[in-house]
């Protein structure tokens, strides 16, 4: 039990906002971080001492698919927390504009320092995919940013 605690201590930030940047709404996040958690304890014994933060993002990613394909509609962004992004509001804004698949990509890269390896890992896409998709959230981002600066 000693070392749920840790393990939650240690991620259910990260968790909390990679769900967050995966499904854009904090109740959401909040109820995948919850499962996340709970599947951790039912697990805890089959998981490798080292293994434990790739194993809580895979766990957090399917939630957030499995969450997102029940559901009949999506929901836009309703809101944010502060704990998300702690830059600028302006790159907040408008990393939270870009699509899921370049927002996720650029969470893991830039706020969680993941290799393209790792994330390719972890999304089960391409090493290509990652790079891919990093390089064109950063020509939104820079787009979006030019934009609001004039």
């Amino acid at each position: 039990m000693q070392r749920v605690q840790k393990l939650f201590e240690a991620y259910k930030d990260p968790v909390y906002r990679l769900a967050l940047s995966y499904l854009g709404n904090t109740e959401d996040a909040q109820d995948i971080s919850q499962e996340v958690f709970l599947r951790l304890l039912r697990w805890i014994d089959r998981i490798k001492t080292g293994a434990e933060r790739a194993w809580l993002t895979r766990v957090t990613i399917n939630c957030c698919k499995d969450l997102l394909s029940s559901r009949i509609t999506t929901r836009e962004v309703e809101e944010t927390d502060a704990v998300y992004f702690p830059e600028s509001a302006d790159l907040k804004d408008a990393v939270l504009s870009l699509p899921r698949d370049y927002r996720v990509v650029v969470y893991l890269y830039y706020y969680e320092a993941y290799s393209t390896r790792e994330i390719a890992d972890l999304l089960k896409v391409s090493q290509s995919v990652v790079t891919t998709r990093l390089h064109r959230a950063r020509h939104h981002l820079k787009k979006l940013l030019q934009e609001e600066a004039l």
